[in-house]
């Protein structure tokens, strides 16, 4: 597998990014989730906007490069310019549970984050699937708000801004603030939904953003946080992709939401620079996590870690090997 430096990665249409969450806050999944896919060859990690989490993630990869000198990734933070369920928390209170109703949310919670107590916020990530179980409705989301002000001096290399198809003049009221931290990162990643008017958006979005990045990826969120739910979720990533490739915009087209194991065999040539995999790519490592005492490093449990190594290496792999079949989308236009 080749060593290719993140920008080079998303040339070749080699960039694999890991989505640890934007609302995630789970420092010992968090550590350890980084740790293993920058050893597996991850180009980039996508955290929560919260100092915490930046430190936990950068000390990961500081870790992993001990190990293994050629890895660099990106670390990059997600923001959003309005209400968006990436940046949600679940919550109810306990108390008014219905006895002996079976814990139907504790079932389908992909990471643990409800208990007799509650939901434990820092597992609790906004997917949103216990909300349709509960039998009496009672559980209820509210917004997880960062300040992107406290991370500015931080060592990070990248930023995503989460946003949709309303919200130009937000948009463009927050890239003007944004504008002093901008020209210091390596990339500004715009992710967004489908939607019928999509391309006189994202050209909409395109002319505000003044100062340019110093490069630019548009992140297709096919179907959001979705893709540990089954295989067929990744065809609306890819159908996303091809939607925004056809529009030729300036700047890198990279998948995400529903994206997983399939995603590669299903691309079909598609020249796309890149993925993202998100709830997949964590809940691949989320039952070898939890042989580890809390709060433990899994590098200290080598029989623990090859095997979650082993695991990471079937999503970066394939990816990696791509070059040999596909053509990828130059990177064109004034960002260059």
């Amino acid at each position: 597998m080749p060593n290719l430096s993140p920008i080079n990665a998303l040339r070749s249409g080699q960039w694999a990014k890991l989505i640890c969450g934007a609302s995630y806050q789970h420092l010992p999944s968090i550590r350890n989730l980084v740790f293993v896919y920058t050893l597996a060859g991850a180009d980039c990690f996508d955290v929560a906007a919260d100092p915490g989490v930046v430190t936990v993630a950068r000390e990961a990869m500081d870790a992993a490069r001990a190990i293994n000198p050629d890895r660099s990734p990106w670390l990059m933070v997600s923001i959003n310019n309005g209400e968006d369920l990436h940046f949600r928390k679940a919550q109810f209170n306990p108390q008014v549970c219905v006895p002996d109703c079976g814990v139907p949310c504790q079932k389908v919670c992909p990471t643990d984050a409800i208990d007799p107590t509650g939901v434990i916020t820092d597992r609790c990530y906004g997917c949103g699937r216990c909300l349709s179980v509960c039998p009496v409705g009672i559980i209820e989301t509210r917004e997880q708000v960062y300040n992107w002000r406290d991370l500015v001096d931080l060592p990070i290399d990248a930023l995503e801004i989460h946003t949709t198809t309303d919200r130009i003049g937000e948009f463009a009221q927050l890239w003007q603030e944004l504008a002093p931290w901008i020209r210091r990162l390596r990339l500004v990643a715009v992710s967004f939904p489908d939607h019928a008017d999509l391309e006189a958006n994202l050209r909409q979005l395109l002319a505000v953003m003044n100062p340019p990045p110093q490069h630019l990826l548009w992140q297709t969120d096919g179907r959001p946080m979705s893709g540990d739910i089954g295989a067929g979720t990744t065809r609306q990533a890819i159908r996303l992709g091809e939607k925004v490739l056809n529009m030729n915009l300036p700047g890198f087209v990279q998948l995400a939401g529903g994206t997983n194991a399939t995603t590669v065999s299903k691309l079909q040539g598609l020249p796309v620079n890149g993925i993202a995999y998100g709830s997949y790519g964590r809940s691949l490592l989320a039952d070898l996590f939890d042989r580890l005492p809390e709060g433990a490093k899994i590098e200290h449990f080598p029989l623990v870690l090859e095997e979650a190594l082993d695991r990471a290496r079937t999503l970066v792999i394939p990816l990696k090997n791509l070059h040999n079949i596909n053509s990828y989308k130059p990177y064109v236009g004034h960002f260059a």
